[in-house]
C-alpha cells in the first residue's frame, strides 16, 4: 500500500511545482484571446477531410471519412450525429489530434491543425466519453493539474470560476472517487475548459447518466454556450440534440448526409398525426376519411395523418364532423429528429 500513496503524493507535489515537463505542455505562452474583430466566422472547419485506415489482417482498408466539407459557425451549439461506425469519432479525433487525417484540411478557430498545431490545440477542449480521472485527486487539483499541462500561468488560472460554472465548487476539495457519476462528467467538462478554449467538443457527455443528472448537465452546457463558447455535441440521445442544438449535421458511412438548422431538418418530414378519441364505436376506419390514412385503435381512438404544408387542421376536423363522428378529445403528433435521422440513415 505504501508505493501507491507515495506515487499519489509525488504526483500532487509535481502538480504544484513551477517546473513542468516541456513535452507535456501544449503551449507555454498561450496566445491572448483575439479581439472580436479578429474572430473567425467558423469555429471548426473541415475541407475535403478524408481518413482511410490501413488494412488489418484479412480486413481491407476502411474509408472512415469520404471528403467531408463542414463548417461550424462561431458561437453555435452544433450537433454531430450518426449511427455507430458512421465516422463521428474519427472526425472528432482528427480535430483533437488523436487521429492523423489522410487528406484535406482541418481548421480550429481559423488555425490549420498542420500549419499551426499549437494554436489549433490551444483553441479546443475535448470532453471524452470515457471517465479518465485520478481517483485520489480532488476536483480543484484535477483542474489545477490540467491547467499546468496546458502551460496556463497561475495568475491566469480560473479554477474556482470553472468549477462554479459546472456546479462543482461546493465539492472542490473532495476526492474524485467520492463524486457521483454526473459530477464526474461535469469535472471532465471543467478539465476541458482550463485553457479557456473558444471551442468545446462533447463526446457523448450524458452516456449512462440518469435523467436528473442529464438535465443538470444540459443546464451547465447551455450556460457555457451562452457565455460565448462554441459547442459541438455528439450523442445517441436524439431528444438531447433536438433540445440543445441550433444546428445539426448527420454523418452516415463516412459521408455528410445533412447539415442544416434543427428547425429546417424537422421540416423535412412534412406530416402530422391527429389522435382522436371519439364517442362512437366503429367497425373500421370511415371511408370518408380515406384521404387522411385513418387507423383505428382500441378504446374509441382514431389516428389521421396529414401534411401541414397542404392541409390545415381545421379541414381535417371538418371532415371528421362530416363523417358523423363526435370528438371527445384530441392530440397532435409531428415528426421529430428521430424520424429525420431514420429517413437519412436507413431510408425509413
Amino acid at each position: 500500500m505504501g508505493a501507491p500513496l507515495q506515487s499519489v503524493a509525488a504526483s500532487k507535489a509535481a502538480m504544484t511545482s513551477e517546473s513542468i515537463d516541456p513535452e507535456l505542455v501544449i503551449s507555454h505562452d498561450p496566445a491572448p484571446e483575439p479581439a472580436p474583430a479578429d474572430q473567425p466566422a467558423h469555429a471548426l472547419q473541415a475541407i475535403g477531410l478524408r481518413k482511410t485506415y490501413r488494412a488489418a489482417g484479412k480486413n481491407p482498408p476502411k474509408e472512415a471519412l469520404k471528403g467531408i466539407d463542414l463548417a461550424v459557425p462561431r458561437g453555435a451549439f452544433f450537433g454531430l450525429l450518426g449511427p455507430n461506425g458512421a465516422g463521428k469519432s474519427t472526425f472528432i479525433n482528427i480535430f483533437a489530434g488523436l487521429v492523423i487525417k489522410s487528406a484535406g484540411r482541418a481548421l480550429i478557430w481559423g488555425h490549420d491543425i498542420d500549419r499551426q498545431p499549437k494554436r489549433a490545440r490551444a483553441s479546443i477542449g475535448v470532453v471524452p466519453q470515457e471517465l479518465n480521472l485520478d481517483a485520489f485527486f480532488s476536483p480543484r487539483e484535477v483542474v489545477e493539474f490540467q491547467a499546468g499541462l496546458y502551460g496556463v500561468p497561475k495568475r491566469r488560472r480560473r479554477t474556482d470560476e470553472i468549477l462554479e460554472s459546472v456546479g462543482l465548487l461546493d465539492v472542490a476539495d473532495n476526492y474524485s472517487r467520492n463524486l457521483s457519476g454526473g459530477m464526474r462528467r461535469r469535472l471532465l467538462v471543467a478539465k476541458a475548459m482550463v485553457h479557456s478554449p473558444p471551442v468545446l467538443v462533447l463526446d457523448e457527455p450524458t452516456a449512462g447518466v440518469d435523467i436528473d443528472l442529464r438535465r443538470q448537465l444540459w443546464h451547465n452546457i447551455r450556460e457555457i454556450n451562452r457565455a460565448g463558447t462554441t459547442i459541438m455535441l455528439t450523442t445517441h440521445y436524439l431528444e438531447e440534440a433536438e433540445q440543445l442544438c441550433d444546428r445539426i449535421a448527420i454523418i452516415h458511412r463516412g459521408a455528410l448526409v445533412a447539415n442544416d438548422t434543427t428547425a429546417n431538418l424537422l421540416r423535412q418530414l412534412d406530416w402530422k398525426a391527429l389522435h382522436l378519441t371519439i364517442a362512437e364505436s366503429l367497425d373500421g376506419p370511415p371511408a370518408a376519411l380515406a384521404a387522411y390514412q385513418p387507423r383505428q385503435e382500441p378504446f374509441h381512438r382514431l389516428v389521421l395523418r396529414y401534411q401541414p404544408s397542404r392541409t390545415q387542421i381545421a379541414e381535417v376536423l371538418a371532415a371528421v364532423q362530416s363523417a358523423g363522428l363526435t370528438i371527445v378529445d384530441l392530440t397532435t403528433e409531428q415528426s421529430d429528429l428521430e424520424d429525420v435521422f431514420l429517413k437519412l440513415t436507413r431510408g425509413q
